[in-house]
C-alpha cells in the first residue's frame, strides 16, 4: 500500500524500544487514558479531545473528569469529579483545562500512577512551567507541552483539535514544536502518510530528541520530519541522529526564529562569522541531515523522499552528474536553469547515445540539451514524453528525472501528460516526478490521481528542484559517517589547558599553540625595543613584518598595529616608532609570508554543542562576505575538504586566472588542527581566530591568531 493510503491504525504494545524510557512508551502506546475537563458542550476542547479519543484504534479504556458533570454521562460515559475517582490507574491523562487548574491537575495525575501527561495550555504564570516540570520529572512521567496540540501515534490520538480519521498512515514521523505546522502537515493533500505526528510544543520534561528517538523504533518510520525552533538536551539529539543516520533513516528538518542555538559572541570574528544559525548548520552537516528553508520546500521533499526512490550511486564515468528535466517550453527550460543555479542544482551531461536517442524522439530545429523542451507537432504527446522522459532517464549520469509541466485543469480533457508520467514511472526505477511550476494552477485530481499511483507531484520550480537536491545529498551524505575522533594528546591537551586558565595568551604562545596542533606559521620573534626588532628582522631576513603584541588589540589592523613588507633596518625601526609610540611597546617581528589565497579558521564555543570550528573566506573583509561553513569536530581530512567546497572562494585555492594551485592537503591539515584543537581544549577557549591562513603552492601559513581563553574553564 503506498504511503498516504495506508491507515495509521495497526496497533501492538510491546516492551519499550532500547534506549526509550518506559514512561514514554507507555504514554504514546497508551490503553487506558484519563480526560481532565470534558465536555458536552459541542466544539469545545473538551468535546473535540473525546471525539479523537473515541477513534484512537488502541485504546481499552476511556475515562472523563469533570467536576460540573461528576455523576452524569457525557456520550454515555460517566463522569467523576477528580482523578482520584477513576476506578483505574490510567497510561496517560489528558489535561484540557485552563492555567490555573494545571498544577492541581497535574499533581493528582502523578499520585494517581499516571505515565505520561499532555499540557495542551501555555501554562501561563511565575513559575508555573518549572513547578508542572518538577511534578513531572519527580514522578518519572513524560510530558507532551506545554502549549502542544498533542500527538498521533497508532494507538492514540492524543488532540484536542479534529484531523482526519483514520490518519493517512505512512513512512514519516514528525516532531515539531509548532502547533500551526502539525496541523498543517497533517492536513495537507499530498502523498504524505505518518508513522507518528508529536506537536512537542515547549517541551517542559519530554524534549524532541525523546519523541525522535521512539520514532526511530517504530519498523514504520523511514523518514523524520522535525520543525524546530531550540536544541534541548544536545547529547541526546546527537545520538539520535546518529542512529538515524546509521540506520539510513532520512531527517528533514526546518528551523525557525531565532532561538537556535549557536550564538557564542566573542571578540573572536568567527563568532560573528557563525552567526546565530552556525550550530544548527554543523549540527545538522556532522549527521547528513537534511535542511529545507519552509513548510513548502519541506513537504516536496518529503513526498519527493516518500516515493521510495533513491538516487544511484555515483559512477565514475567521466560525465557531470545531476538531475534531468522534460519540459514543454522554451521560457520554463530558461527559467528552471535560472532557478537551479541559484539552488546549487546540477544537470547532468548527456551521453552521445542519448543524444542521438533524443535525436530520434525531436521535431527537427529543436535542441537536444538538458534540461529538455520537447514541444512539438510531429508526435504524439503521450508517445514524446513517455518516450524522452526514458531516455534520460537511462542516461548513465541521470541521477533523477523531472516531468516539469504545469499540470493545469485540461479543459479538453486531454489525459496525455499524466498518462505519459505514469508510463514513464512504470518502465523506469530512476527517481522521478512531476514538477508543476504554478501551484495555484495544479489540477488537484489529476495530481491526485498521479499520487494514488505513487508517483510525488512537487509543487513549485524553487521548491522542487530544492527537494531534488536533497535527494542527491542524501545520496551523498550516506558515504560520509560521522568522524570518529581521533586518538587524543592528554599530555598537550593538560599542557594548554593549564595555561589557557591563567589568562590570555602572549601572541608568541599562541603560535606555539598553532604548532601544537600542527598549523604552520612563519618564523617570529616577540620584541620589546626598536634595537631588538631591527636584530630579530636582521635574523629572520627581509622584507619582515611588524605587528603590535599589546594587549587589547584584538583585530591590530584596526588599529594600524600591522606593518608590512618593511625592507631593510630602516624601515623597521621607522615602523616601530610609529607603532609603539601608539600602542606601546611590545611588537612581534615575523618573515614576510609568500602571497596566496587568505582564509580564515577559527573555533566559537557554541553554549549547547560545546566548541564549533569554522572555516571561511580570510582577510579584513572577512565578516563582510560572511563567506563561511562551520562543523563540529572532529574533522578528517575529507570532512575538512567538504567544508572548504562549500565556500564560495573554493575556486581560488585551484588556481584563478593564471595563479597557481594551492596545497589542498595543507589547507585540510590546518582545519583538521584546529578541530583537534577544539575536540581537545573546548572547554577552555572561549574563541580562535587564525586570520589570515594564507594558502598556495607553498602550503598554508597561519600569518596572526587571537586565542581568548574561557572565563571560567570547567
Amino acid at each position: 500500500m503506498s504511503a498516504g493510503t495506508a491507515v495509521l491504525s495497526d496497533f501492538s504494545p510491546d516492551a519499550p524500544p532500547p534506549g526509550v524510557s518506559a514512561s514514554l512508551a507507555r504514554m504514546l502506546e497508551a490503553r487506558s487514558v484519563a480526560l481532565v475537563g470534558a465536555s458536552r458542550t459541542a466544539g469545545s476542547f473538551g468535546d473535540r479531545a473525546l471525539t479523537e479519543l473515541e477513534r484512537s484504534p488502541g485504546l481499552r479504556s476511556i475515562h472523563l473528569v469533570n467536576p460540573r458533570y461528576a455523576g452524569e454521562e457525557v456520550r454515555g460515559r460517566s463522569v467523576v469529579a477528580s482523578l482520584e475517582d477513576v476506578p483505574e490507574p490510567v497510561d496517560l491523562v489528558l489535561l484540557a483545562v485552563g492555567d490555573e487548574r494545571l498544577e492541581g491537575e497535574l499533581g493528582r495525575a502523578a499520585r494517581c500512577g499516571a505515565a505520561g501527561a499532555v499540557v495542551y495550555g501555555s501554562a501561563v504564570g511565575d513559575g508555573l512551567r518549572d513547578r508542572l516540570a518538577a511534578i513531572a520529572t519527580g514522578a518519572g512521567m513524560a510530558l507532551c507541552g506545554g502549549g502542544c496540540m498533542g500527538f498521533v501515534s497508532p494507538g492514540v490520538r492524543a488532540i484536542g483539535y479534529l484531523e482526519r480519521a483514520p490518519l493517512p498512515g505512512g513512512p514519516i514521523a514528525l516532531v515539531t514544536h509548532s502547533g500551526s505546522a502539525f496541523s498543517a502537515l497533517l492536513r495537507t493533500d499530498r502523498m504524505l502518510g505518518w508513522s507518528l505526528a508529536v506537536s512537542s510544543g515547549q517541551e517542559l520534561v519530554t524534549t524532541a530528541a525523546e519523541y525522535l528517538e521512539y520514532a526511530l523504533a517504530l519498523p514504520e518510520t523511514r523518514i523524520v520530519a522535525m520543525v524546530l525552533e531550540t536544541l534541548r538536551d544536545p547529547g541526546r539529539f546527537r545520538r539520535a541522529l546518529d542512529r538515524a543516520a546509521r540506520a539510513d533513516i532520512p531527517v528533514v528538518a526546518l528551523t525557525v526564529g531565532t532561538s537556535a542555538p549557536g550564538r557564542a559572541m566573542v571578540a573572536a570574528h568567527s563568532g560573528a562569522l557563525a552567526g546565530s544559525d552556525g550550530a544548527w548548520e554543523a549540527l545538522f552537516d556532522a549527521y547528513g541531515v537534511l535542511r529545507v528553508d519552509d513548510l513548502h520546500e519541506m513537504c516536496d521533499t518529503l513526498e519527493l523522499l516518500a516515493a521510495g526512490r533513491r538516487a544511484p550511486a555515483r559512477r565514475a564515468h567521466g560525465a557531470a552528474v545531476g538531475i534531468a528535466a522534460v519540459l514543454d517550453s522554451g521560457a520554463e527550460r530558461a527559467l528552471m536553469v535560472d532557478v537551479a543555479a541559484a539552488c546549487g542544482v546540477g544537470f547532468a551531461d548527456l551521453s552521445p547515445a542519448t543524444e542521438a536517442r533524443l535525436v530520434r524522439l525531436l521535431d527537427p530545429g529543436l535542441e537536444v540539451a538538458n534540461p529538455l523542451d520537447v514541444w512539438g507537432r510531429g508526435r504524439s504527446t503521450e508517445d514524446l514524453f513517455t518516450e524522452t522522459t526514458l531516455a534520460l532517464a537511462e542516461d548513465p549520469s541521470v541521477d533523477a528525472v523531472a516531468l516539469a509541466l504545469d499540470l493545469v485543469p485540461e479543459l479538453d480533457h486531454d489525459e496525455s501528460y499524466r498518462t505519459a508520467a505514469v508510463a514513464a514511472w512504470e518502465r523506469s526505477r530512476v527517481p522521478m516526478c512531476v514538477l508543476s511550476h504554478v501551484p495555484s494552477a495544479l489540477d488537484r485530481d489529476a495530481a491526485a490521481r498521479l499520487r494514488a499511483r505513487g508517483i510525488p507531484v512537487l509543487e513549485g520550480t524553487r521548491s522542487g528542484l530544492l527537494a531534488l537536491r536533497h535527494l542527491l545529498e542524501l545520496r551523498d551524505s550516506a558515504g560520509h559517517p560521522p568522524v570518529a575522533a581521533p586518538a587524543a594528546d592528554p599530555a598537550r591537551a593538560a599542557r594548554w589547558a593549564l595555561r589557557l586558565g591563567q589568562g590570555a595568551l602572549e601572541p608568541a604562545e599562541a603560535f606555539e599553540l598553532l604548532a601544537d596542533y600542527g598549523i604552520a606559521s612563519p618564523a617570529a620573534r616577540p620584541v620589546g625595543t626598536r634595537d631588538e626588532a631591527v636584530a630579530a628582522a636582521d635574523e629572520l631576513g627581509y622584507p619582515a613584518v611588524l605587528k603590535t603584541a599589546e594587549p587589547g588589540h584584538l583585530h591590530k589592523s584596526d588599529v594600524g598595529g600591522v606593518a608590512l613588507g618593511l625592507a631593510g633596518p630602516d624601515e623597521v625601526a621607522g615602523a616601530y616608532d610609529t607603532m609603539t609610540a601608539r600602542l606601546g611597546p611590545r611588537a612581534l617581528v615575523a618573515a614576510m609570508a609568500p602571497s596566496g589565497v587568505e582564509l580564515a579558521l577559527g573555533i566559537v564555543a557554541d553554549p549547547l554543542l560545546g566548541p564549533l570550528v569554522v572555516v571561511g573566506a580570510g582577510g579584513t573583509l572577512v565578516e563582510l562576505l560572511a563567506d563561511r561553513a562551520v562543523a563540529l569536530p572532529p574533522l578528517d581530512r575529507t570532512a575538512a575538504l567538504r567544508l572548504v567546497d562549500r565556500l564560495a572562494v573554493r575556486r581560488l585555492l585551484d588556481g584563478y586566472r593564471g595563479a597557481p594551485a594551492c596545497d589542498l592537503d595543507a589547507v585540510a591539515a590546518a582545519i583538521v588542527g584546529i578541530a583537534s584543537m577544539a575536540a581537545e581544549l573546548g572547554d577552555t577557549v572561549a574563541g580562535l581566530d587564525v586570520n589570515p591562513l594564507t594558502c598556495g603552492p607553498h602550503g598554508a601559513l597561519a600569518l596572526d591568531v587571537l586565542v581568548e581563553a574561557a572565563a571560567d574553564p570547567a
